[in-house]
């Protein structure tokens, strides 16, 4: 029978006899024990423990979680993972599971112009402020069916906030609202 200890740290070691397991860990053999050990854990310390499984070869078809939706699934499916590591080719020591990177963020563009999926009211919103003369309020809500507020909006959140585009307002001649994306 195959024994797995758990370190502070939530490294998880296999090892083939209890002999061998260091002081101050704990171990397990089953499921079971696995359950009786985790139901004196924090639920974050089984959150931990499966998102660092969650992110690395040969996990890497497993997803991160926030939570569980209780105890025994979140043993449950830790105990599965750890079923696996025997399978694993590991790139280091065997039967560790490996530490978890954080995943970086993605570098932005910042040199690319914001673009909106073709045929969305986004683009069509776009297209009528790109225009030199720009679009009134009344052109917008024609072209996408939303009510004033609803214009005022997306210019301010969706074009102004998210895509970082200044949009001008300014009346027209008549005395109309209107807006254009800034040259």
């Amino acid at each position: 029978m195959r024994l797995f200890a758990i370190d502070t740290d939530n490294n998880i070691t296999a090892f083939p006899a209890a002999e061998q397991i260091p002081e101050g860990q704990e171990h397990f053999a089953s499921e079971k024990e696995l359950a009786k050990l985790a139901a004196t854990w924090p639920a974050d310390r089984l959150v931990q423990i499966w998102n660092s499984f969650a992110v690395v070869a040969p996990f890497d078809d497993l997803k991160p979680v926030k939570k569980f939706t209780n105890r025994k699934t979140a043993v449950a499916r830790v105990w599965k993972a750890i079923q696996r590591l025997d399978a694993a080719p590991a790139p280091h020591a065997a039967g560790v599971a490996p530490k978890a990177k954080r995943p970086g963020k993605a570098a932005k563009a910042e040199d690319a112009a914001p673009t909106a999926r073709e045929g969305s009211k986004k683009a069509i919103v776009l297209e009528l402020l790109r225009r030199p003369e720009g679009a009134t309020l009344a052109d917008i809500q024609s072209a996408t069916g939303w009510q004033p507020h609803s214009v005022r909006g997306f210019i301010s959140g969706a074009l102004g906030k998210k895509m970082g585009l200044t949009v001008e307002s300014f009346k027209t001649p008549e005395g109309a609202r209107a807006y254009r994306i800034a040259q």
